[in-house]
């Protein structure tokens, strides 16, 4: 029975025939619709016709981006039409499947409706798609998006797309629709009052996964506040799984007041109380899947720490993880709504007004920051390797595609042109990462189809925190543990075991119940499977063990683990080094406190981050490998050849064996290549500078002079800087530098002999340096002083007062006026200027006042324009 006094509330029900009437004339649509207004239940109840107000029947996909919202929005249109999941509604995510033969509505994970579109573009028997929440851009639901528009123009026209959500770019969604029309619903808005409720001390701003301490403990006071000050439940959001438990744990003590835990790995048990009444008030904790994909009854509150985790990847250490963020103004109004949607409400926002306005507008799209290896997988098996043709929001980056395409090069799963190739189709098909794709496909013709499949389950989605860093402890962990990871890991290998011996459909577990939704049981571990392909190697206990590399002992779990995650990572494989461990990527890497990996001289690394401040990564989770495991892994890493360079002060020549940056054998050559040595000298020269040639005293005025002459004339006269003689290297040191094999040699060279060659001889100004730039000019003693050049703005002139009696005009170089610096008797400035007219006429006299006594047997005649000049004292000018 329909339950209408629960539908006909809902406020998205005016919005109805404005969206049937834009399906109908454009075929797509935008649904603006305010959280709990009923667009991801009702909606596609009546799109469907499952409401007996004769609308056709249709068949409706719902696209969610995440399984715990596809499940309990499934069960939510079950319930609104008084049956069971599995008749008319049904829900398939990754792993399970609960659809029945009469289902008109089935909710799907924007992962699985990727992998339905791959297998089948014209998505036979579907009449609409709706995308629900597509403001979160998550990377699977834009590609999605761009595939059915692919469908609509080539295949289906008459195929109905609805692109729903709280909030988003209407607009911008409109246009990639095709100027599709904007259905806005009118929700019932409670007001929500904002507590700005910023920690008293300064906390520490997010880095990577860290979250400052201080920061949860205040959140919790927050809790504790809301609590005391207001009634009904709480709604709590904070960005992971470990910052739940952290404030869960500093809440334990609430009394009468339950505390839940939400997030995509919490246990259907605890998922389906949050989404029910409570008895008791409660506190739920939540990530981001409760923003706007869940409706919790009860919440009258919510707390808000103000971040979020966002996936980043690091090309240049060739890591990618979920990194913690400040969540956006979007999410912020997305998350205080929660508090408003029963009644009115309030907001705990855990930081400062002032801080509001500057976060960003809208959460980072995916396709931005994200690892694109997937989605160039998954474009090339579209037959759009560059992705040039798909209608999105925002193109991937350039240098992320470019990464992705090597990665994919690398593991078979695309040709030189880019293409999808039949093993990169099949790896598509796993619904994993093609890295784990790889592994599962190479690893288990070796050490079978189950244990591939067991690991690669482990590294699709990174084990607790309690199991370790050692990837083969973590899987005994599983093997034997009876938490909710360690069901999720059976049910995920289970899948992966069918897919590695079959290659078939790859996204639904190998058994299920399509009404009830209840999946085959694995038998435990070291048992024979009674369902499913049968494998003579089923997941089992530890295996004999055997000596590796360094003295320590290798289970088989070693070998298998080890195997899996240097296929899936042929780039971390690490060699240990000094107390740490390099990898083939060249990125260093540091084990934590108390590792169960310390010893091995080799490892694969699976799962890294960079702390705040350290200057190397850090193994997360790793397994124990031996060199050959690391060389056969990553084979398309080996190189063998001579590498000659700059190294400690000198040219280093060796020939290296190496797995990328990782040294696997070194010898010395005695007679490298001529050109790979003059290219390390060159290194040697950029690095340390050209002090490291022969500079003899007239070498460095030659600089100096051709400086000043660049500065002040341009060419043809030289561009003697460090940058610009590095750049014209084979015209000026050649061929000495040819002749040179070490540092010796480069000290041996003329550096003003080389110089020499820059000078413009072609247009026969080189003649005129001595012209426009002498080394010493005659002043009117007699003397020939000598020019410093050093400052190529102003030469300098140093000469004894007495020797420029009776000049009236600055001696000037290459039309520039130098500056004079006048000396006493003793060699010692007594006056700069460069206007000796103006200086004999107001400066001297001041000179002569404060000299005169000092030097009386020098003359200091009381009109020096007209004086004659003289180098001698008046003793001998008597003479």
């Amino acid at each position: 029975m329909i339950r209408y006094d629960a539908l006909d509330p809902l406020p998205v029900r005016g919005a109805l025939p404005g969206l049937n009437d834009a399906l109908e004339a454009c075929g797509s649509a935008v649904l603006v619709a305010p959280p709990g207004t009923g667009k991801t239940t009702l909606v596609p109840l009546a799109l469907a016709g499952l409401l007996e107000d004769g609308r056709p029947l249709r068949r409706v996909v719902v696209a969610e981006p995440r399984r715990i919202a596809a499940r309990a929005a499934a069960r939510r249109m079950a319930w609104l039409l008084g049956e069971k999941v599995g008749e008319s509604i049904g829900y398939t995510v990754r792993g399970e499947r609960v659809v029945g033969p009469h289902a008109r509505v089935e909710v799907v994970t924007t992962g699985v409706l990727l992998q339905r579109l791959q297998r089948d573009q014209e998505l036979a028997g579907v009449d609409v798609v709706v995308l629900d929440e597509c403001h979160e851009r998550h990377l699977d639901a834009d590609t999605v998006a761009a595939f059915l528009l692919d469908v609509r123009a080539a295949l289906r026209p008459e195929l109905r797309l609805v692109a729903a959500s709280a909030t988003t770019d209407a607009e911008g969604w409109a246009r990639l629709l095709g100027d599709a029309p904007v259905v806005e619903a009118q929700g019932v808005s409670h007001p929500v009052e904002v507590v700005w409720a910023p920690p008293v001390r300064p906390v520490r701003p997010p880095h990577g996964m860290r979250v400052d301490p201080a920061l949860l403990t205040h959140v919790a006071s927050a809790v504790r506040r809301a609590l005391a000050e207001r009634e009904g439940d709480v709604l709590c959001f904070l960005p992971g799984v470990g910052e739940i438990a952290r404030v869960a744990g500093q809440l334990g003590d609430l009394g009468e007041v339950d505390v839940l835990q939400v997030h995509g790995r919490a246990p259907a048990a605890v998922q389906d109380a949050v989404l029910s009444p409570g008895v008791r008030r409660r506190v739920v904790l939540a990530t981001a899947v409760a923003e706007s994909s869940l409706t919790v009854p009860g919440v009258r509150v919510v707390v808000d720490s103000g971040l979020a985790r966002e996936p980043r990847v690091d090309h240049a250490r060739g890591l990618s993880a979920l990194t913690t963020v400040r969540a956006s103004q979007a999410a912020g109004r997305q998350r205080a709504g929660r508090a408003g949607r029963e009644a009115p409400g309030a907001v705990y926002r855990c930081w400062a007004e002032a801080e509001d306005a500057r976060l960003a507008r809208f959460p980072a799209p995916e396709i931005k920051v994200a690892d694109l290896t997937a989605f160039a997988l998954q474009a090339a098996c579209w037959g759009d390797p560059d992705a040039t043709g798909l209608a999105l929001l925002d193109p991937p980056p350039g240098g992320a595609m470019a990464a992705a395409r090597s990665v994919l090069s690398a593991v078979g799963a695309v040709d030189s042109a880019g293409r999808a190739t039949e093993r990169g189709a099949r790896m598509s098909r796993l619904g994993l990462h093609p890295r784990l794709a790889r592994a599962l496909l190479d690893a288990a013709p070796e050490v079978g189809a189950a244990r591939a499949a067991d690991v690669v389950a482990l590294l699709s989605e990174e084990p607790p925190r309690e199991y370790g860093d050692d990837l083969a402890a973590a899987w005994r962990a599983a093997r034997r543990g009876g938490d909710t990871y360690a069901g999720r890991w059976r049910a995920e290998a289970r899948r992966l075991r069918a897919g590695a011996s079959t290659g078939t459909d790859f996204s639904l577990p190998p058994t299920h119940d399509s009404l009830s939704g209840t999946v085959a049981v694995e038998p435990h571990p070291g048992t024979t499977a009674t369902h499913g392909p049968q494998t003579s190697d089923a997941p089992s206990t530890p295996a004999s063990t055997a000596t590796g590399a360094g003295g320590r002992a290798r289970s088989g779990d070693d070998r298998v683990v080890g195997l899996v995650a240097a296929l899936a990572f042929p780039e971390r494989v690490a060699r240990a080094q000094g107390g740490s461990y390099l990898m083939a990527s060249g990125t260093r890497a540091e084990l934590g406190d108390g590792s169960g990996l310390r010893g091995a001289p080799w490892l694969a690394v699976a799962v890294a981050d960079r702390p705040v401040g350290a200057g190397h990564a850090r193994v997360r989770l790793g397994a124990v490998i031996d060199e050959e495991t690391a060389r056969r892994a990553a084979g398309s890493l080996h190189t063998e050849g001579d590498e000659v360079h700059w190294a400690g002060g000198d040219v280093v020549a060796r020939r290296v064996e190496r797995l990328g940056a990782v040294e696997l054998a070194v010898r010395p050559m005695k007679d490298a290549d001529s050109g790979l040595v003059r290219e390390a000298l060159l290194e040697g020269l950029r690095e340390e500078g050209l002090g490291l040639l022969r500079w003899t005293r007239d070498a460095e005025v030659l600089r100096q002079r051709l400086a000043f002459l660049y500065r002040h004339l341009g060419a043809p006269w030289p561009d003697v800087r460090d940058d610009a003689l590095h750049a014209r290297v084979e015209e000026w040191l050649e061929p000495e530098l040819g002749r040179a094999r070490r540092r010796a040699d480069l000290g041996r060279i003329d550096a003003g002999q080389g110089l020499g060659r820059l000078l413009p001889w072609a247009t026969g100004e080189a003649a005129r340096l001595d012209e426009l730039a002498p080394e010493r000019v005659e002043v009117p003693s007699g003397s020939r002083i000598r020019i410093d050049y050093r400052d190529p703005e102003r030469p300098v002139l140093a000469v004894k007062l007495q020797e420029m009696f009776g000049l009236a005009e600055t001696p000037r170089v290459a039309g520039v006026p130098v500056l004079v610096h006048l000396l006493s008797p003793a060699g010692r400035p007594a006056a700069v200027t460069a206007d000796l007219a103006s200086f004999w006429g107001d400066g001297y006299r001041a000179v002569r006042a404060e000299l005169r006594g000092r030097y009386p047997k020098h003359p200091w005649p009381e009109d020096p324009a007209t004086a004659e000049p003289t180098r001698h004292t008046n003793a001998r000018l008597r003479r």
